[in-house]
């Protein structure tokens, strides 16, 4: 049985950088994966470009059960040093209103790089391996192989014209191994991601990994993502993108708001304001209430400027009809879909109608209400909130307060971010403060 003084379970973001960690510090370490390569999320972050960090850094940009929590884990590991410890290995900075990318603007620049150093501290890795059963003291990893063929490992990492990843990988794969497979560890890192997007390996095994070793579990949910709604006027606009400010109603709270580009589609809403509030959503729709967002469609115009613009237009054009009126205001479309729900007969010159009609048309422009009453699933959503409970975590070295010598990090914890590179940015921090703390 092969002895280890680190074994790290996930060779994603937080589990590179952790492995990478924990061999500078001379540590004999372990990776053991269930994808045939490492950093599959990665690969597809950022439409293959990888934000993987931003320079705007505030409490806002993480969410969690602990706020003080999220803080104290990335004073350790901040920005500045993710951006030193890439550059590092050669990742050069492009810096996007505060978005870092790399400037390759290739995902698979990080993922090529890091394990390129991982190979240089002589990490093992078990690819094509799941792990399915962790017993401690002195962790006993028991894993499941599935083996895979020389010409299908060529064609899976060489598509794309990416033949570096072929170089990086082949060696792994050299040597037999059993259908099943033990482990032996000093210390063990749990860093197999959340539920969503199972198809790149996120598949929540590592809630069940964690749960078999004393922790607990708050309810894993999907965020940021698209939400869908029961209102037919989604099909009717459906392909609208438009500014707006959206608020998040749950029982007459507003529980959450975000403003900018949003899109409808056939199911619903989404643009990059719904992903940032659908964690709010996905926890109140979870707890059984009722859900609905209060959008304003014109936010650049007060109610009372937009109601005098409308005005003058029809005085100025009353043989026009209402669509025919808010052109140049409002999408086509959407200026459609809002007249045809209060019922304004678009048949008629817009001087015709009454006043009542008229402010119904400006309340849904300024307060469109929409029922939300689910999500889409964890296939279609970036990242997971809920998980493992920060309260069961050491902030200073992210290790178990439940088992000794059992590190966990990453989106396996209760801490989801927002769009612009801040998932990243934790799975960093955690994985390299668990690495380094592995001594």
């Amino acid at each position: 049985m092969l002895k280890y003084d680190l074994i790290i379970v996930g060779a994603g973001a937080s589990g590179l950088v952790a492995a990478i960690a924990g061999a500078r510090n001379k540590q004999k370490v372990l990776v053991i994966e269930k994808n045939l390569q490492a950093g599959k999320k990665i690969l597809a972050t950022g439409n293959g470009r990888c934000n993987y960090t931003n320079l705007y850094q505030e409490a806002e940009c993480y969410r969690s059960d602990d706020s003080a929590f999220v803080r104290k884990v990335l004073s350790h590991f901040d920005v500045q040093k993710t951006i030193s410890f890439f550059k590092e290995l050669g990742v050069y900075p492009y810096d996007i209103n505060g978005y870092i990318y790399p400037n390759s603007e290739q995902a698979s620049s990080l993922v090529d790089l890091l394990m390129i150093e991982c190979k240089r501290l002589k990490v093992d890795f078990r690819f094509q391996e799941k792990v399915i059963e962790v017993q401690e003291p002195y962790f006993t990893v028991k894993s499941q192989y599935t083996p895979i063929s020389e010409k299908k490992l060529q064609r899976h990492l060489r598509k794309k014209g990416n033949f570096i990843s072929y170089d990086l990988y082949k060696d792994y794969y050299l040597e037999e191994r059993q259908e099943f497979n033990s482990y032996h560890g000093k210390k063990l890192i749990l860093s197999t991601g959340g539920c969503a997007q199972p198809k790149l390996g996120s598949d929540g095994s590592g809630y069940t990994i964690a749960k078999s070793l004393g922790h607990s579990l708050n309810q894993p949910l999907p965020a940021l993502v698209q939400l869908k709604s029961p209102d037919k006027i989604c099909q009717t606009v459906a392909g609208v993108r438009c500014k707006a400010r959206v608020e998040v109603i749950c029982e007459k709270d507003i529980i959450a708001y975000e403003e900018g580009e949003i899109n409808f589609t056939d199911y619903g809403i989404s643009g990059i304001p719904i992903m940032q509030i659908s964690r709010f959503v996905s926890i109140a729709l979870a707890e059984k209430k009722d859900v609905e967002l209060n959008m304003d469609l014109l936010p650049e115009l007060s109610y009372e400027l937009l109601r005098d613009e409308i005005r003058k237009r029809i005085s100025h054009n009353g043989h026009k009809n209402i669509q025919q009126i808010l052109i140049g205001l409002l999408n086509d479309k959407l200026s459609y879909g809002l007249a045809e729900r209060i019922g304004i007969n678009l048949n008629l010159p817009s001087r015709e109608i009454n006043h009542k009609e008229l402010g119904r048309l400006i309340d849904e422009i300024k307060e469109f209400k929409l029922i939300i009453n689910g999500t889409k699933s964890f296939d279609r959503a970036q990242v997971t909130t809920g998980g493992i409970p920060t309260k069961e975590i050491t902030p200073e070295n992210m290790e178990s307060k439940i088992v000794k010598n059992l590190f966990l990090v990453g989106e396996l914890l209760d801490v989801d971010g927002t769009c612009g590179g801040y998932n990243l940015q934790w799975a960093w921090s955690s994985g390299y403060l668990a690495g380094s703390n592995c001594i």
